[in-house]
This record gives structure tokens, sequence and C-alpha cells, in this order.
């Protein structure tokens, strides 16, 4: 019989035993006696047999002999090494000993002279070593193999022998029972009491069958193991655990977000094996597979894998507790704001002229211009305590800047009342119900990003929740069924899009707010960007950290109280068509955000039905006459069948070519042009005067002439009819014939004040054959709404 004694290299030495005859002259007599032979190559000594063992344990058993070594792998003891004889200690065993970390080494030499010497002589160098030093005592002459052979279950009496091993020196006192067990089953987790019920061990004749055998009794009184603490180290992304020669790494701990599931990413190494795996740590399947796979890639025995398997997923329970607990406190707790933050913020809600600071302080942290918008995208942002507040979509070309004006306006709000994605999925929205977006913001960079999402996007903004019914898998049972998702709102919307042709359907429900795209904006933008190189804009940029904390401040403070309107009866809106129904629901919701927004100026009244009560503050003619500003400016591009862009190339376009037609005494449908000309002339940029040239084809404002050489011109149609200004809402109500609030309701003084008077009211809305651009213009933004001093002309209607 022949056993390979390998290294990394592979198989360095074989050593064999076989059974030979020999003759023996006894007392005169020759007889033949059968001996074991050993035999090895001939050349030197040397690998490690049974490294996987080195590999896998830090407490190893030590025998002289590869027989010895098979006695106990073969009784279930696979941490066993030998040193191949007696006379000395392999070179490759030892570094292997310090290579791999072996903690104890339990010697389990023969109970002889040899075996004596040889155990004094190790004992000493293992312990310079750092390694615990055992020894495992057999009846005297006995090595493993015979004593296995002699005693019954040798199972049993070899792990009798192993757990009364004698303690040989460096840090343990005699009689101390290891920290760990040898054997390989889930016992060797417990305290076992062994009581040997037997005849003093004696050696049986070889010839004599019928001798009876010693036997042990073992009776095995398992006791409940004390808790082991396992410890972890806990960072940002991972958890690591070590166990001897072995570590582990958890991922993905931090999304597990039910106490149903532990579907983590599990690495496990040793040295440069590993093996890795992302599943479940509930699903025994999965478990089991990962445990297989494991210790066949790095020669682990699979109980050892399966030990720390336990003991992780009882550890990462215990912090999945901890981390469900704070996720519920989190999402229960509010910030708690300190006395002097409190005071800075109500002198803000409580100022009277609340709309020009707020104005002032976005003007203060570098928001050039855009003042309307700026207003209108922070007055939608507060209507989030509503119970049906509004939504906004910001529109430009891009690098206009409708990202830029978006972050200015969320870098007011808290950071805790936002939700913001780049992009979402079909699906994504009906499985958040384990978010809390309720009186939240949901910000999406890009309207392109949440196109496969916009069906959801508009059930939320109209309905305020959202439900699906979806096939699941019952976990318990593992059948199909029908499983009911819930999304609660009401959500603010908040997106930003490139493109002139939104979604009618999403267009219907969201204010569209259009960036300010002209050349003197861009000149002031360009002043405000060189400014912020200078030390000045520096210290200025650090002053915008304390001007954003005092709003985010003040609108923790606002609370989702209902809003009444005393005068809704009275007012009037645009009804010429079905989608006016939608725009009169934002701008009463305008009307409202306005009066949720100065709540801290208006006295709190309580309404009492039977048993129940609410709350409620007062819109004031105030907030009316603001609010038709506002939807004079931005809810009249509704009723323009241009998109903004291409109304500003149009009257641009119509100036240009008046310009040239006085210059060259021409009448304008003799004057042709070329898209490169009103590139030239205008500076549009390729890609976006194309799609505007198309829609203005389209909608017959410019007709189409073949030139010579294939090229094309232009003739333009349009007689300039409505260029001074934007088409605007007609039909609101004329605020000046509303009763004045008394000084018990009003906010201080009037932000009409500030701005122009309100549009004269029209006694009938337009005619649906008349075209937008025949309504009357209405009066611009005051020069703290919109940074233009206004004309003569326009102060002499004004007044």
């Amino acid at each position: 019989m022949t056993f390979p004694v390998t290294d990394s290299s592979g198989v360095t030495q074989i050593y064999g035993r076989r059974i030979q005859r020999a003759q023996v002259r006894e007392n005169g007599k020759c007889t033949i006696k059968e001996e074991a032979a050993k035999l090895w190559l001939s050349r030197p000594i040397d690998g490690v047999w049974n490294i996987a063992a080195l590999q896998a344990c830090d407490e190893m058993i030590v025998c002289e002999s590869i027989i010895d070594a098979l006695t106990f792998w073969c009784n279930g003891f696979r941490n066993v090494t030998t040193t191949f004889s007696s006379s000395f200690f392999p070179e490759q065993l030892k570094q292997g000993f310090l290579q791999h970390g072996i903690k104890r080494a339990l010697l389990a030499y023969d109970h002889d002279e040899a075996g004596h010497k040889a155990t004094e002589r190790d004992k000493s160098m293992l312990a310079d070593l750092g390694i615990e030093v055992f020894r495992i005592n057999f009846p005297a002459g006995m090595d493993a193999n015979e004593y296995a052979l002699t005693v019954t279950p040798a199972a049993q009496a070899l792990d009798l022998a192993i757990r009364k091993c004698e303690w040989l020196g460096k840090g343990m006192w005699p009689g101390q029972s290891l920290p760990g067990s040898t054997t390989t089953d889930a016992a060797k987790e417990e305290a076992i009491s062994v009581e040997i019920v037997s005849a003093p061990i004696a050696k049986p004749a070889a010839a004599n069958e019928n001798q009876p055998q010693t036997t042990i009794e073992v009776i095995a009184s398992p006791t409940p193991a004390a808790p082991v603490e396992v410890e972890a180290t806990i960072g940002d992304k991972e958890i690591s655990f070590t166990f001897g020669n072995r570590s582990y790494r958890v991922r993905g701990f931090e999304k597990v977000s039910t106490s149903e599931t532990m579907k983590v990413n599990l690495l496990v190494r040793r040295e440069e094996l590993f093996h890795v795996d992302t599943f479940d740590l509930y699903a025994s399947r999965a478990r089991g597979a990962f445990i297989k796979e494991a210790s066949t890639e790095l020669h682990f025995d699979e109980q050892v894998i399966k030990r720390d398997l336990g003991k992780i997923l009882l550890k990462l329970e215990q912090l999945q507790d901890k981390q469900l607990a704070s996720l519920e406190e989190s999402k229960s707790k509010t910030v708690e704001l300190s006395e002097e933050d409190q005071q800075a913020a109500l002198e803000l809600l409580k100022s009277p002229n609340l709309i020009e600071r707020i104005l002032g302080d976005f003007a203060a942290c570098g928001v050039v211009g855009e003042e309307t918008n700026k207003l209108v995208g922070y007055l939608a942002v507060t209507s989030r305590k509503l119970e049906r507040p509004l939504a906004v979509i910001i529109q430009s070309s891009s690098a206009a800047g409708k990202s830029s004006l978006m972050d200015a306006v969320l870098r007011f709000m808290p950071l805790e009342e936002q939700v913001n994605y780049s992009a979402m999925t079909g699906q994504s929205l009906f499985y958040m119900g384990g978010m809390d977006l309720q009186h939240k913001i949901l910000s999406i960079a890009e309207e392109e990003g949440v196109a496969q999402a916009s069906y959801a996007l508009k059930l939320l903004q109209s309905e305020g929740q959202l439900t699906i019914a979806s096939t699941g898998k019952d976990p318990g049972t593992g059948r199909m069924e029908t499983q009911e998702y819930h999304v609660e709102g009401p959500v603010m919307i908040f997106l930003t899009t490139t493109a002139i042709d939104i979604d009618e359907e999403l267009l219907n429900r969201c204010l569209v707010l259009t960036v300010d795209e002209n050349r003197e904006q861009t000149r002031a933008i360009h002043d405000r960007q060189r400014h912020n190189e200078t030390l000045e804009g520096l210290l200025s940029s650090q002053d915008s950290a304390s001007i954003r904390s005092l709003h985010q401040n003040a609108q923790r403070l606002i609370r989702p109280l209902a809003v009444v309107n005393p005068f809704a009866e009275r007012l009037a809106f645009v009804d010429d068509c079905a989608r006016r129904r939608r725009d009169h629901m934002k701008y009463l919701a305008l009307i409202r955000s306005i009066a949720l927004l100065h709540q801290y100026q208006r006295e709190v009244h309580t309404a009492v039905r039977g048993e129940r009560s609410v709350q409620y503050i007062e819109v004031t003619s105030q907030d009316i006459a603001l609010a038709n500003r506002l939807a004079d400016q931005v809810l009249g591009k509704s009723i323009d069948e241009l998109p903004p862009q291409t109304r500003r190339l149009l009257i641009d376009l119509h100036a240009w070519l008046k310009q040239q037609c006085e210059e060259h005494k021409l009448e304008q449908r003799e004057f042709r042009f070329t898209r490169r000309n009103i590139r030239e002339a205008l500076g549009w940029n390729q890609t976006a005067l194309r799609k505007h040239v198309e829609r203005l084809i389209e909608m017959e404002y410019m007709l189409v002439h073949r030139g010579t050489s294939r090229r094309v011109e232009y003739e333009l149609m349009y007689d300039g009819r409505g260029r001074e200004g934007q088409p605007t809402m007609c039909g609101l109500l004329d605020v000046s014939k509303l009763p004045r609030p008394s000084l018990s309701t009003t906010h201080g003084s009037s932000p009409l004040d500030r701005l122009s008077s309100p549009p004269s009211p029209v006694s009938s809305p337009p005619s649906p054959v008349s075209s937008p651009l025949d309504h009357p213009k209405s009066a611009p933004l005051s020069p703290s709404l919109n940074g233009k001093k206004p004309n003569e002309n326009n102060r002499q209607s004004h007044s």
C-alpha cells in the first residue's frame, strides 16, 4: 500500500507499507514470521501530508506515521498530519504551521521511549513558535492505530483521548479544556462529559479471537452552549469577519430593509483562494450551495464553512434588528432646531416683505435673473405640504441653465424632504412602498430619464397615490399569488427637459417654466461667473450656505394646514377649451401655495363639525393678486400654440427681417432667406434652429421656396401681430374690486406695491377663432421680478 506526500509543486515523496515474510531462528529452530516493512523513495523526506488541514484549521493533531494520521482521519478527525518518523520534525511542516497560523498542536506520538523523546524535543520547538502544545496519551506501548483497533468504538475512544490530552506548555494550565474542539461534527461546539465504564485496557492476544475486547461507553450529556460573541469589523459598505485563517466579507447588508430576507454578497477567502456569491442567507438551498462551492474552492471541510455561516447569520440578525430600529426611528424623527435657528426662521416667515426677501436671497446665492421662475419654483416646492401640490417642468435648450435653476430651488429645501433621481424605470414608482414619499419633493434630472415612468408620474400627480397588482411567489409556500403594492402621496414632482414637444398628458398636469435664453441674460450670467472668481465672490459663496440653511429651517417650520379661499366663488378663469380645467386647478393651487407660505402672518382658525375639527388659514386678496401676476407669466404661455423658444425665434426673426426690408427697400413677401442667414444674424445653433424652423413651417408661419443650386429658401408669413409680448391669461379677476384685507389678516405691505398692476379684466373669454396673438399684452413684472426697466409707454399704460 502506498501513500503520496505532496506540496504545492505536486508529489514529493511516497511512503509504502508491505507485509513480508522472514525466517527467524529461535531456540535453534527456524520459523517464518510476517512483519510490516516501511519503504520510502530514495530521496529526502519532505513535503506536508494533508496540507489542506493546515489551510482550514488552526488546531492540528500531529502523529508519528501516516498510518496513525489516517486512523484519526478515517474516524472523523480531519485536522491531522504527520512527521513521518519519531526521529525528526520536518522543516516544511514547521513552516506550514507558521504560514497558516496554527495555534495549537496535539502530539499523538507512540507511548514508548522513542515517542517520549520526540515529545520532549518537539514541545519546546513548537512553544518557541508561539504554539500551545498538548500530548494525547495512549496506553503503554500503543500508538494511535493500535489503540483504535483495540478499543471500540474507535471514534469515541479517540475523542476521549483527545479531550483528556495533557497540556505541555504556553499559556494554559493543566486540566483546562481546549478552547475549541477537534471533532468535525456539530457536537464539538458543546460541552460533553465522558464516563468510562471498562476494565483496564489490555492488549489482546493476536491469535485469540475469543478474548473480549475492552469497550468504552460514552455518555454524552450536551448542555446548551453559551452564545458565541462574534467580532465583526463594520465599515461603510461592508462587514468583515475572521475565524482562524478564514476571512469573510459581507456587502449589500445596508440594503436589507425587511426582517424576512437577508440577501447579501458574501466572500470567503484564505490567502489567495476565495469564493464569492450573492444569495439569501435565509434560503437553505442557496446557503447549502455556497457551503459546497466554498469548501471545494478553499479545500475546507463543509462543516467548517457551515458553522462559520451560522455565526455570521446570527451576528447579521443582531445588526439587522438595530438597523431596522434605526430606520424606523429616522422616519419618525424630525430635525430638531435650536432656539436661535428657530427664531431666525420665524423672523423670515413673518417678514412683511417675504417675497422680496426670497428673491433677494436667490440673488445673493448667485442665481441671476429668472425672477418669475425662481418665485414660482419656490412656491411649487412649498406646495408639497398641501393635499394637491403643484408639479413643475423647467424647459430650455441644452446648457441654458435649467438644471442650475432647479438645483438653486432645491437647495432652499430641507434635504430630508427630497427624493432625487437621475432616471426611473417604468415600474419603479409602483414598488417604492417602502419609502416615505408623502409630502416630499420627487425631483428627476431629465424628463427623458422618466419617459418609461411617465404614466406612473401622471397618476401620482393626479390621484396622489399609486396602487398596482402584481404576481409574485409566496415565500412560505412557493406558489404564485397576486400581491398588491401601494405608494402613498401626495408628492411634489420637479422635472427638467430639453424637449420642445412635452408629453401632452404630463404638460397638462405641470407648470412649465421656460428659461430666459436672451443675450442680455447670457451676458449677466457671464458677469456673475467672472465675479465668482474674485475674492469677493469667494466670500459671498461662503455666505450662501447660511442663507440656504435659513430657508431650509423655515421650510421645516411650515405646517400642512388647510387653506380656505373666501373669494373662491368670485374668481374667474379662461374657459375656451377643456384643457383649462386643469389649468384652473394649477391657478387655485398657486393661490393656496402663496397663502401657505405666509401662514405665520395669518390667524389660524378652527372649524368644528360634529366630533371632527380642522385648522385652516384664509387666502387674502394680496395672495390672489400675486397669483394673477405669476399665472399671467406662466399659465399664459399655455394658450400659445407655439413653444416659448419657437415664439422667441419668430419674434427675433421678424425684427431682423423688418430691418433688412427697410435697408433693401423690399416688401416682406419679396425677401428670401436661408437657415444660414438666420444662424449668422441671430446666433442660433444648427440643431435648435432646425427644430424650431420645422415647427414654424408646420404652423404656417414660414413658407418654403426652392432656390438655385438646390438651396432651400424661406419666406416669413408672420406679420408681427402680438410680437410685443407673449399671450397672456385673460379672464382673471380684477383684484381691485375685492375688499381690502384687514390689518389682522394682511402679511404686511402688498407685494403688488412692488409689482406692476394686474391685467385689465376681460368681460368674456376670447373667441375660439381669434388668434392668441390678438390678445392684449399684460403688464410685465416690475424690475424686482424681471430685471428690466419698463419703458415710458408701459408706465403710461400702467397709470
